[in-house]
């Protein structure tokens, strides 16, 4: 039970009473307060709610609504929520194929507001055979799906609880020094197209996309730098993941290889002798032609950049720096390949040989301040 006062569009207060009849009906009675005052609108309000109460009105018949099953609000979803958003294409794609592979076979009959937790726990059942990522993928567009119903007043609610699945910790692939070594001279001698996707993936970090997108006007081999601002899919140009460009400084190597294959045919940096922009498949074909030449196994071209994040760590570099440089949104995400860096598996068991701290003078914290010659200290918390 509650009464509300507001603004009246023509002057005035508006009280807004609600309250739950004895036999649960919730009864709402919004007038215009015959008083001036906000206070003296607040008095009559609450007088109004316990009149309500005393003399039990009849609620008021609302009108059944309609509520779309979730085959029938689906469309609905993808094209006022996620392509009126702005989403990208690819993201937009993956939405209509987890809805139209695993959540309208499942639940496309069952109207918005009547599916229960019980549903929710019985597609998880379904799904036991995929990956516990691809479930939660797909529990979140069911998730963000009844809550845009919610938000566009086509249910009151959300009528179910949807918990995720806990997604164990996994390694990510990659190719060790001498394999890529092996790899890179393959991919030298198979083609330009292959030596660049290779460089691109193992020694600046590039998604596949981003290879596919990137154009000449991008890189600066004389400044050993290129910028990351967009990405190809399936012929739709859109913004890097994570909505954000990032500025890449080249390896010797790679710039040499820029500089001895730059060409003149076409805007891209890679495209077929044609002039024509690749596809997915033919940077998949090349990194596996290169593979088998080299003796190595045919990952596909991501493995290429789960590579430059390890040798990366494995050498010693800071998580924020392969965070900033491989484009990760979360730190979460760079942390995966951290327990590659003996650097920092080093200095942590080297903390074992220093004195214990003062136990007067609270915790002492060796900072990067104080290890190049600042004193980094921190007293013990209050």
């Amino acid at each position: 039970m509650s009464v509300t006062i507001r603004p009246y569009r023509r002057g005035g207060w508006e009280v807004d009473v609600r309250i739950v009849l004895p036999d649960g009906t919730r009864y709402r009675d919004r007038r215009k307060a015959p008083v001036s005052s906000k206070s003296a609108a607040r008095r009559w309000g609450q007088a109004r709610e316990r009149a309500l109460l005393l003399h039990r009105p009849q609620a008021r018949p609302q009108p059944r609504k309609e509520v779309p099953t979730l085959a029938e609000f689906a469309g609905r979803f993808v094209d006022r929520y996620a392509r009126a958003n702005r989403q990208k294409p690819s993201t937009v794609a993956n939405k209509e194929t987890l809805l139209r592979v695993h959540l309208v076979p499942a639940l496309g009959a069952t109207r918005l507001d009547a599916i229960t937790n019980e549903d929710v726990q019985r597609l998880k059942g379904a799904l036991s055979g995929k990956a516990p990522k691809t479930v939660n993928n797909i529990l979140t567009v069911l998730g963000t799906l009844l809550k845009a119903a919610v938000e566009w007043h086509v249910i009151e609610q959300v009528p179910c609880t949807i918990r995720r699945l806990t997604v164990p910790p996994s390694r990510a692939a990659f190719h060790d020094f001498e394999d890529y070594e092996r790899l890179v001279e393959a991919a030298r001698t198979t083609a330009p197209q292959a030596y660049l996707i290779t460089l691109f993936g193992g020694e600046a970090g590039l998604r596949c996309g981003e290879m596919m997108a990137l154009e000449w006007t991008d890189v600066d081999v004389g400044a050993r730098q290129l910028c990351v601002q967009r990405s190809s899919w399936e012929g739709h140009i859109t913004v890097p993941k994570g909505g954000r460009l990032r500025y890449i400084p080249l390896t010797v190597r790679l710039a040499a290889a820029l500089r001895e294959y730059r060409h003149l045919r076409s805007p891209l940096v890679l495209c077929t002798d044609r002039a024509e922009p690749l596809t997915l498949k033919m940077v998949q074909l090349w990194v596996r032609r290169a593979a088998r030449r080299g003796g190595v196994q045919p990952d596909g071209v991501h493995v290429l950049r789960h590579t430059f994040c390890s040798h990366l760590a494995m050498r010693g570099a800071p998580a924020r720096a392969i965070q900033e440089l491989a484009g990760h949104a979360d730190l979460a995400t760079t942390q995966r390949y951290m327990h590659l860096s003996p650097a920092a598996i080093d200095a942590a068991i080297r903390l074992l040989d220093q004195p214990a701290p003062d136990p007067t003078r609270g915790d002492i914290v060796e900072t990067a301040e104080g290890r190049s010659g600042n004193t980094g200290v921190t007293t013990g918390c209050k």
